[in-house]
């Protein structure tokens, strides 16, 4: 299936792009568009195709919803693609994901969206389009399925999962709001069941290139990020510098943002979490 169109269409690595969120983005932030914005400067053209998978929340409507309101007047080109609603589909999956410019891949059940994913082959097409320079974007399970391993909570408790391992190292997300998390991951990095790797509060941003890191950005005042090994059966950790998005000399823009709409902005999350994104990753 893929093999038919990948003779002349791979791209020089250092153009090879995944953006891992570990929360916010239009699901979580919708006053606060930074973090899809900065998405879409990610893309090379000037209006850019944005195909959205919901498939780690089911593909619900409310995502869907969310998708279409924050991109629909934005200058690109959206899509959604729904592996729960496929019937009389007219391009197959290779001609819509080949197709785009970015691919933005949404929260929800890591596990379910892998085990999705492979039954359909689009692990292999998504691989694919980020090596002919396809900008993968992803939150929560949409971040983490991209490393090669992370934490999940598709069963309940915390837990570590794999994921693809496009990127080396693990992933854990919601740092500041899910913080039972982070405990989970710390003891699996130390008992070596996950490699090391990133901690992301919400609203923080890893861009990889190829698969180096070269910046962490976040959405919000004081989100913040931190790498973490395991070196002799101890933990090694360090703070990551983190660029704040729509501030201008390391200041706060009061006219792209005020940090009172950060505060609102993390209420209303804690009131979706308690409501319709009960299940996510």
């Amino acid at each position: 299936m893929i093999g038919e169109h990948a003779a002349t269409c791979h791209c020089r690595v250092e153009e090879r792009v995944i953006f891992a969120m570990g929360g916010g983005g239009f699901t979580m932030e919708p006053s606060n568009p930074l973090l899809d914005d900065h998405v879409l400067g990610l893309a090379r053209a000037a209006r850019p195709r944005v195909l959205f998978l919901p498939t780690a929340s089911g593909d619900t409507l409310d995502q869907m919803n969310a998708f279409r309101a924050r991109f629909g007047d934005r200058a690109c080109v959206p899509e959604q693609l729904s592996l729960f609603r496929l019937h009389g589909a007219r391009r197959s999956l290779c001609e819509v994901v080949l197709a785009q410019d970015i691919i933005y891949i949404g929260g929800g059940s890591m596990r379910n969206m892998l085990a999705i994913w492979r039954a359909h082959e689009l692990d292999l097409l998504l691989v694919e389009a980020w090596r002919r320079g396809t900008v993968l974007a992803g939150v929560s399970a949409g971040a983490m399925c991209w490393f090669e391993g992370g934490v999940t909570r598709s069963g309940g408790p915390p837990e570590s999962i794999a994921g693809m391992g496009v990127l080396n190292g693990s992933l854990t997300v919601h740092g500041d709001g899910e913080p039972e998390r982070l405990p989970a991951w710390l003891a699996g990095v130390r008992a070596g069941t996950l490699p090391g790797g990133w901690a992301l509060d919400d609203g923080v941003g890893l861009l990889f290139r190829g698969t180096r890191l070269e910046r962490a950005v976040s959405s919000r005042p004081g989100a913040g990020a931190e790498r973490v090994d395991a070196v002799g059966g101890e933990l090694v950790r360090r703070h990551l510098d983190v660029e704040l998005l729509g501030a201008r000399g390391g200041v706060w823009d009061p006219l792209r943002r005020r940090e009172d709409d950060a505060v609102q902005e993390l209420r209303r999350v804690k009131q979706m979490r308690h409501g319709i994104h009960t299940e996510r990753d």
